[in-house]
């Protein structure tokens, strides 16, 4: 029986394993593609996804607050930071594939779909070469504590669509646009060109993934016949929880359709209170 893709979702969301969900999540996004260059897309079905995605029994999970300083310019410190940039890959996996699961009752164009599945398969790719790169270093996935805050969005945002594209892909994803060069030039620093070449990878494709926020955010604000930078606004303040601190990759951000009006009045915003 062939699934939907809603069921596909569902899928990858309760594989706990995470060698295992980005194995499915890929063999899925294949099936799609697939599906889709014959002319005969797959139904998009509607099912119930978790409340939360199916994880291994490490990392153990911590607040962010508890969560170890990272030294980088040590192994155990680079070890430290590609575990944190895989915790948030696996995330970033089980995100994409919840917004079409959950939000699946949403009438949506196909290129939708197309969007999210291709990020959810290039977040499989992401987790992976980070995996790897930590067994190159000496260590794996689960070695150390990962911060649970990622999925919180989720579960925030989780009756509320563009809340939901607000918060993920147009502020934590973006985010990682601001933060992964200087992740770069760590890895430089200490001649590890497997880790370059893999960060360089990510950071090219995340672009690509904070645009398909943008694009559909900015539809459903058509579609509802609202305004896309004050309801952005109204949406980060409301849903997510912290700062948004420069400095900003303003040159990427403007790449993935973030114009610098978009996020700067919320860091000021939180600067003042």
């Amino acid at each position: 029986m062939t699934l939907t893709l809603s069921q596909m979702a569902v899928d990858v969301l309760s594989t706990a394993d995470g060698r295992e969900k980005t194995a499915l999540s890929r063999r899925h996004a294949a099936t799609w593609f697939a599906a889709r260059a014959e002319g005969t897309p797959l139904d998009i079905g509607q099912v119930t996804p978790p409340d939360r995605p199916a994880r291994p029994d490490q990392p153990e999970l911590l607040q962010p607050r508890d969560m170890p300083r990272r030294r980088p310019g040590t192994l155990a410190g680079r070890q430290a930071l590609l575990h944190a940039v895989a915790h948030i890959e696996l995330n970033a996996v089980d995100l994409h594939w919840d917004i079409i699961a959950r939000f699946a009752h949403v009438r949506m164009p196909l290129g939708f779909y197309d969007d999210w599945v291709k990020a959810a398969d290039e977040e499989s790719k992401h987790f992976n070469l980070m995996c790897d790169c930590l067994e190159a270093a000496d260590s794996y996935y689960g070695a150390m504590p990962a911060h649970a805050f990622m999925w919180r969005a989720a579960e925030d945002t989780a009756t509320d669509f563009m809340g939901r594209l607000a918060v993920v892909p147009m502020v934590l994803e973006a985010r990682g646009l601001d933060v992964t060069p200087q992740m770069i030039e760590v890895f430089r620093k200490a001649g590890d060109s497997g880790a370059i070449t893999a960060l360089e990878t990510i950071y090219a494709e995340e672009v690509g993934h904070v645009a398909y926020g943008s694009k559909w955010f900015n539809f459903l604000c058509g579609r509802h016949e609202q305004d896309p930078k004050d309801t952005f606004h109204a949406l980060v303040r409301q849903y997510f929880h912290g700062a948004l601190k420069p400095p900003f990759n303003e040159e990427k951000r403007a790449e993935a359709g973030l114009p610098p009006d978009f996020y700067w009045p919320l860091a000021e915003t939180a600067t003042q209170r």
